[in-house]
């Protein structure tokens, strides 16, 4: 199985995907291509000439031919935009704001009809959209759901780079719905594939029971990289399976995925109407065959799930490293089904080499501490290791709610706390066990671990979660394989030296 780095480089290479089957994602390739151009003080009966430029983006679009490319100046557009020609191999149908310029497509006052994006790309395939702000589409209508940047109808060949997506927003009341910023929808039979989500930043979007960047339903390889979200009412990321994004079960969730190199912040329930602390940063839901690595997350509910809500949709073979988690309000990584509400579960997944600091700091739903690391209904065949977990005063270490899941290896980690060292194993509000010793008899776990050395992390106010010269995590690790624990760190430099590995996210 092959595994490459994805980041800067992604942007001028082929990708092949290590995720159990090739997906190979190219950036965009014209040659002998025709631009239009589009302008707020252009006209429609123009020829969309660089000095005779078009008046609306879907003017421009109906015009294009593979290869072409739509460049608008900025300004204020008040207009859906569909983008439903396709490109061909080599030569992409590129919408991109004109270089230096910033165009906005803004929602004021337009009706949302159904489920609709100000940018939609639709069945279509090798289309770039880059450069651009979506804002201030909002619905008070319980019917109307409206999106930022909407992919659907067996795309094939999608990038979205480098776009803003503000004030998307569900405004119902009661809440019963939701929305999203930028949505990636297979919906049909024709699976979405190839698609790449780059460098995009979202923010205060009001989306109910929605998410800010999903994945959804059938859609078979992907990139979600390099983004930034914040300021969001719900899930941040969330790569999705079991919902009715598609009418068919074994076609209904999201496979074969990397969400790398992102950050998220204020990701917070508090922050709309639906309270309490259940937003998650980076969410894995009833998806398969995802890679979680080298992203940040910090000042959100809980930092990383990797559980179903669903059942029949276990989140199966995931892969999450090189992740840095920090002053999340809940669990900093936690996995399984939800407590009397689904047998979907985890399995078969890794928790290889991140660092978790100063999560889990006020109660969870059932009243209890639910930990750095959460370990929830129906987890089996799961891999926790070479993690350093870093706790606060107040915090356990671990927290394994319930008797339920079997095969789970947790050992070679590296836990730190600023007060007592404290784990649950086995009940949701029970005994807290304070030996280490006791620990590891109770749980049958961590017989490698290193319990009561400090880590020694950069910065603890101000957190920076790299380790010293003399940590003790450094090189002291042990190597699965370059396809479990990465071929890079968060830092992207080289994660395996000399077949020796450092605990936590840095090598």
């Amino acid at each position: 199985m092959k595994y490459c780095i994805y980041g800067a480089a992604l942007l001028s290479a082929m990708i092949y995907m290590g995720c159990g089957k090739s997906k190979a994602i190219t950036t965009s390739m014209t040659s002998g291509a025709h631009s239009y151009y589009v302008a707020v003080n252009g006209d429609d009966g123009n020829a969309g000439s660089i000095d005779r430029p078009l008046r609306t983006i879907g003017k421009a679009l109906g015009l294009v031919n593979p290869g072409d490319t739509v460049l608008v100046h900025g300004g204020t557009y008040n207009e859906k935009v569909v983008i439903a020609k396709t490109g061909t191999q080599g030569h992409y149908i590129t919408l991109k704001a004109y270089a230096g310029e910033a165009p906005v497509i803004d929602g004021t006052g337009m009706n949302v009809n159904g489920t609709e994006g100000l940018i939609t790309v639709k069945g279509v395939k090798f289309v770039v959209v880059k450069g651009f702000t979506t804002c201030n589409f909002v619905s008070t209508n319980q019917a109307n759901d409206p999106k930022g940047i909407l992919v659907q109808d067996g795309c094939d060949y999608i990038e979205i780079r480098n776009n803003t997506v503000y004030n998307i927003s569900y405004e119902h009341t009661p809440l019963d719905g939701g929305c999203n910023a930028i949505l990636i929808k297979g919906n049909i039979a024709d699976p979405i594939t190839n698609i790449l989500v780059d460098g995009n930043i979202i923010h205060d979007c009001k989306t109910g029971y929605g998410e800010n960047l999903t994945v959804n339903g059938y859609v078979d390889g992907f990139v979600v990289s390099n983004n930034t979200i914040y300021n969001g009412q719900n899930i941040g990321i969330d790569a999705a399976g079991g919902y009715a994004a598609n009418s068919v079960p074994a076609l209904n969730y999201a496979r074969n995925g990397v969400i790398s190199g992102n950050t998220l912040y204020n990701i917070e329930s508090s922050r709309g109407p639906l309270g309490g602390h259940g937003a998650i940063g980076i969410y894995l839901d009833g998806s398969r065959n995802i890679k979680v690595e080298r992203n940040r997350v910090y000042s959100a509910d809980r930092g990383i799930g990797v559980v179903s809500e669903t059942n029949g949709f276990p989140t199966d073979s995931a892969i999450v490293r090189n992740n840095f988690v920090y002053n999340c309000w809940c669990a900093g990584i936690y996995m399984g089904g939800y407590l009397n509400y689904t047998t979907g579960g985890t399995t078969n997944s890794y928790i290889v080499n991140n660092t978790l600091y100063n999560n889990d700091r006020v109660a969870g739903a059932f009243g209890e501490t639910e930990g750095e690391i959460s370990i929830r209904e129906q987890c089996t065949g799961n891999t926790v290791v070479n993690n350093i977990v870093y706790a606060g005063a107040n915090d356990l270490l671990v927290h394994k709610y319930t008797s339920t899941g079997a095969n789970n290896v947790i050992d070679h980690n590296l836990y730190y706390a600023a007060g007592p060292y404290q784990w649950i194993w086995g009940s949701t509000n029970g005994t807290v066990i304070t030996d280490a010793g006791e620990w590891k008899n109770v749980s049958g776990s961590d017989a490698a671990t290193d319990i009561g050395a400090d880590p020694l992390l950069v910065g603890l106010v101000v957190p920076d979660l790299h380790i010293q010269a003399a940590s003790p995590a450094r090189n002291s690790g042990v190597v699965i394989s370059s396809g479990i624990n990465g071929s890079s760190d968060i830092d992207g430099n080289q994660r395996i030296v000399n077949n020796k590995i450092s605990k936590g996210a840095q090598q």
